[in-house]
């Protein structure tokens, strides 16, 4: 299901809200309960970054599969174990998919990982959405292992950058960075490209492809 199309009904209110991209990027990350430590944890650091996301025009939407109100009393554990004031509110919405609907929809059900009774809980997932609604990165993570929200602020710089750009990025880059041009442009074009220069690294191949310039 896309990720525009998700149903109003599994949306409750203050600290669930309607879910609305428009042309913004999304992110819909799933947790395997409410009241659990990883996911707890989690969801504080991603409303610690919330702002951080906001400045990038990224839609945050979290999903667990428990109840509205389940929800509501967990926004108070989460906000208190940011040290804030326990109210009901966070900076983005939690889809209640109580029934594992969307979960089962998504493919985020972790094969291996059961509740008390025995039903699948979703695994740690974390779905990033482009402007035109289509998948533009999945990450899986097990249950037992809690995600680096940090991590995804960065690979939503890299996603933002490389969409507007022909560059990539290498490894371990940060926003500010020098980037890669991309293999299939020529180095004439790639002059033109980037005014500031592109330097390429000498390779014992004598192949030119580790070409870098300036973060655009």
């Amino acid at each position: 299901m896309p990720i525009a199309q998700i149903p109003g009904q599994n949306l409750g209110s203050p600290c669930v809200s309607p879910v609305v991209l428009a042309f913004r990027w999304g992110i819909l990350f799933s947790h395997p309960r409410d009241f659990t430590p990883v996911c707890t944890t989690e969801l504080g650091r991603a409303a610690k970054l919330a702002p951080e996301f906001s400045k990038r025009n990224v839609k945050m939407i979290a999903l667990s599969i428990d109840t509205v109100s389940e929800h509501l009393a967990w926004c108070k554990d989460i906000n208190a174990y940011n040290g804030d004031p326990p109210t009901e509110t966070l900076p983005f919405p939690i889809i209640a998919d109580a029934k594992r609907e969307l979960a089962v929809q998504l493919g985020m059900l972790d094969p291996d990982e059961r509740d008390k009774e025995g039903m699948p809980l979703t695994a740690r997932v974390v779905f990033v959405f482009g402007p035109d609604k289509k998948l533009k990165l999945s990450i899986l993570y097990p249950a037992t292992t809690g995600r680096n929200f940090d991590e995804i602020l960065r690979v939503v710089d890299s996603l933002q950058l490389t969409a507007k750009n022909k560059v990539a990025t290498p490894v371990d880059w940060k926003r500010g960075d020098r980037v890669m041009v991309v293999p299939s442009m020529p180095d004439d074009e790639a002059k033109k490209m980037f005014p500031d220069g592109v330097f390429t690294k000498e390779l014992p191949s004598g192949k030119k492809y580790l070409r870098y310039t300036p973060q655009p």
